[in-house]
């Protein structure tokens, strides 16, 4: 009767107590991230801000008797957590960082700040194409009439940053941007690419003017070369890197319309192919990061796989995909409507209408299934990027498994707190999930024993 009294004691107040418990957990975690600690994850999906693992993982309250005799316990991320993404740039330690790379990867070349400023006219915004991953692009000429695009690197870059975008040295694949070189000038900090006369694909999908120079055949092209690059990147280049920030934006196309994947600001380097490692810097673009990469900042080479089905859609059906936050949505509209087509037999409504009946549906079937089952919600239902080339020359879609339909949205969105509490006799223990729209989801086990006779 002592644990039941008890019981019914603190469970009255428990959600009193668990509000200020969470406002102190997060001014705490808002204060280490001013320091340059990892600070809050955010989940995208449902608007919850949650406390990184290695900052909280499970809270245990432990009452004794009739005495209050709190102990929090944290329990360390089953995983890598990737600190290093935080540090500042050090000028002095990404010199060396460069003329390291020099040395050991031929091709590669510094440039005078001069040639920068010449080939720029001075950072001149009519020289100006873009903003890559931490730094803005300009379109560059140099004296012998070649042409280069050069990244200006801004403030807010790390070492990381840097270094990341420094894989391209090492890398020679087609469908992928070259790096070509690069140029420290005081505080100025610039890479040189090749450049690409056509842009973007951004450009071409989502620009109506230029929607109809996309055929049908140049759609196809381009996805089969980002699946090349993709599986050059996760197992030809035997350095296992995930790029963490695909979308049309980051795909350029030379003169003959092949893509090459760019801006590799975001990339990194896994210690496996199998490898999952965890960040609370949480990059890229909504639409096109996987939900376990937006919940809890968990990467790995299948968070490219689920950016690449959502491209593949993208580039099919000429449409965004929005993520639908309020009501639970982890893959996207796009995605969710892909899908219901693939279902009802009715693939050929997903098709941009720029195409007009420019197309094949077989293959528009087949290219959309795969697509499907890379942007699968559960990490571990989708192909590598080798299985999906080898899935894109299957001729026949009978062959190809069917994808599974993505869990339903949540009706009327955010609801309010949700209070779950489980009571066990045996174990003596109180698991309390509060989930809510205001900014703080917490998990809470309380530890009750009996009071000691005396």
């Amino acid at each position: 009767m002592a644990y039941c009294s008890i019981i019914q004691l603190y469970i009255g107040n428990i959600c009193k107590f668990l509000t200020v418990l969470s406002l102190s957990f997060l001014s705490i975690v808002v204060q280490q991230t001013a320091e340059g600690v990892p600070g809050l994850i955010t989940n995208g999906s449902n608007h919850h801000v949650r406390f990184p693992r290695s900052v909280l993982d499970l809270t245990k309250i432990h009452i004794q008797g009739a005495t209050q005799v709190c102990s929090f316990a944290e329990q360390p991320l089953a995983g890598a957590l990737d600190f290093r993404e935080q540090k500042s740039l050090d000028i002095e330690e990404l010199l060396e960082l460069c003329i390291r790379t020099q040395e050991s990867c031929s091709g590669f070349r510094r440039f005078e700040f001069f040639q920068i400023i010449d080939a720029t006219d001075n950072f001149s915004e009519s020289r100006k194409i873009g903003w890559g991953g931490f730094g803005t692009v300009y379109k560059g000429q140099l004296p012998d009439g070649s042409m280069i695009a050069i990244k200006r690197m801004d403030e807010n870059a790390t070492v990381f940053d840097f270094s990341s975008e420094f894989l391209l040295a090492r890398l020679q694949h087609t469908n992928l941007i070259r790096l070509l070189g690069w140029c420290i000038h005081g505080k100025e900090r610039i890479l040189v690419y090749e450049f690409m006369h056509k842009g973007s694909l951004h450009h071409f999908i989502f620009d109506k003017r230029m929607g109809s120079l996309l055929d049908w055949s140049k759609r196809i092209n381009i996805i089969k070369g980002l699946a090349e690059g993709l599986v050059y990147l996760h197992k030809q280049s035997k350095l296992w890197i995930v790029h963490r920030d695909l979308k049309p934006k980051n795909i350029l196309l030379d003169h003959d319309m092949n893509p090459k994947i760019a801006d590799f600001g975001s990339a990194r380097t896994l210690s496996s192919d199998f490898a999952e490692e965890c960040t609370s810097r949480v990059v890229g673009t909504s639409g096109y990061k996987a939900p376990e990469y937006t919940s809890r900042g968990v990467y790995s080479l299948k968070t490219d796989v689920f950016s690449f089905g959502v491209m593949v859609l993208v580039t099919i059906s000429g449409r965004k995909n929005t993520i639908l936050e309020n009501q639970g949505d982890s893959v996207g509209t796009l995605v969710r409507d892909a899908w219901q087509l693939w279902n009802d037999g009715r693939l050929q409504e997903l098709v941009d209408p720029m195409l007009g009946d420019e197309f094949e549906l077989a293959e528009v079937m087949q290219y959309a299934q795969v697509a499907l089952l890379c942007a699968q919600e559960e990490s571990t239902d989708r192909p590598t990027m080798s299985d999906v080339v080898s899935l894109l020359n299957f001729q026949s879609i009978s062959l190809l498994p069917d994808p599974k339909q993505p869990s339903e949205l949540c009706k009327g969105g955010a609801t309010g707190d949700k209070l779950s509490t489980y009571v066990s006799q045996s174990s003596r223990t109180i698991d309390i999930t509060i989930t809510s729209s205001a900014p703080i989801s917490t998990r809470v086990r309380i530890t009750v024993d009996p009071e000691t006779s005396k």
